[in-house]
């Protein structure tokens, strides 16, 4: 089995070390399952039990305090599983392995998906809030109203781009201090092959200070994660730019058009930058390796293999 997974792109984190020792055991984890779907699942697993990770526990906080979590899955055969706005769900993409493997669809929403969730005996009612992310929401002077009020309040704290977890107000004092904790709440994504088939993998707890129930790029097929026989695809970054030009699919694309993984990675970015001018990073996995790619300050990545 041949991993590769993603921590998020945005800025350089306080504590790179850490990070990449998470994200290292993630893959391991992955190498040691037995097909690529199962390793995917079980990368993410650990990404999301970790709190320095926008995803699971620690995920980004929405516009009401809470925080939703959202996955997509995709295996070769274009099987695709995907499961979103999940109040209390920790493994986002266990839900969406259920979806791919055990449902008639693509796509479960909301209050459905954690009920679905709870009939396959993933954990829900999970308190995926941290004391940092409980006491950034409530420090910003949380909206009390309607999503008129709340699309107000949000106005100037909307994450910026290549910032996936937000900024602050705006002031430049608490733009500094977001600089230094931002980076540490990432989307994460793992491909996984194991000779055979691939398997696509990512998972999220959106942009902080989001509009309650928003849902960006990472359950949407094409966008956050894509999958074919040629290899699989991964995407990170400012989620709305992502979906506008299906990131990981047309990094895909590029596999199919006979590039190799890194030149597919970089091909894709260098578009997205062009397009958007917007900050993203993708992961790939293909017949010949691995490949990543970013425009953003940084991107932490792992790669194990057996």
């Amino acid at each position: 089995m041949r991993v590769i997974a993603h921590g998020g792109a945005g800025g350089v984190p306080d504590e790179p070390a850490s990070r990449q020792a998470t994200l290292d055991e993630a893959t391991r984890r992955g190498v040691d399952a037995d097909t690529p779907l199962d390793a995917v699942e079980a990368a993410l697993g650990v990404l999301e039990s970790n709190p320095r990770f926008n995803a699971g526990v620690g995920g980004a906080v929405q516009s009401d305090g809470v925080v939703r979590t959202d996955a997509g899955v995709m295996t070769a055969d274009r099987e695709i599983g995907a499961a979103c706005s999940m109040p209390g769900v920790e493994h986002a993409a266990s839900v969406a392995r259920v979806v791919h493997s055990e449902t008639p669809h693509i796509f479960i929403s909301g209050d459905h998906a954690v009920d679905l969730a709870s009939e396959f005996d993933i954990e829900t009612g999970v308190d995926l809030l941290t004391d940092e992310t409980r006491e950034r929401y409530e420090a910003e002077d949380p909206p009390q109203g309607g999503p008129r009020e709340h699309l107000d309040w949000l106005a100037t704290r909307f994450g910026s781009g290549d910032d996936q977890a937000g900024g602050g107000s705006g002031s430049d004092e608490e733009s500094e201090d977001d600089a230094g904790r931002a980076p540490d709440h990432d989307t994460v994504g793992a491909v996984a092959t194991d000779g055979e088939t691939f398997a696509a993998a990512t998972s999220t707890g959106g942009r902080s200070f989001a509009l309650a129930g928003r849902v960006g790029d990472v359950p949407q097929v094409g966008s956050g994660f894509f999958c074919t026989e040629a290899g699989g695809a991964s995407a990170t970054g400012a989620g709305e730019d992502i979906a506008r030009v299906t990131l990981s699919r047309r990094a895909v694309d590029f596999l199919d058009d006979g590039f190799g993984a890194q030149d597919a990675a970089d091909r894709a970015i260098d578009e997205f930058e062009d397009i958007t001018g917007s900050g993203a990073g993708v992961i790939v996995l293909g017949d010949d390796g691995a490949g990543s790619a970013f425009n953003t300050d940084g991107m932490q990545t792992s790669i194990a293999y057996q």
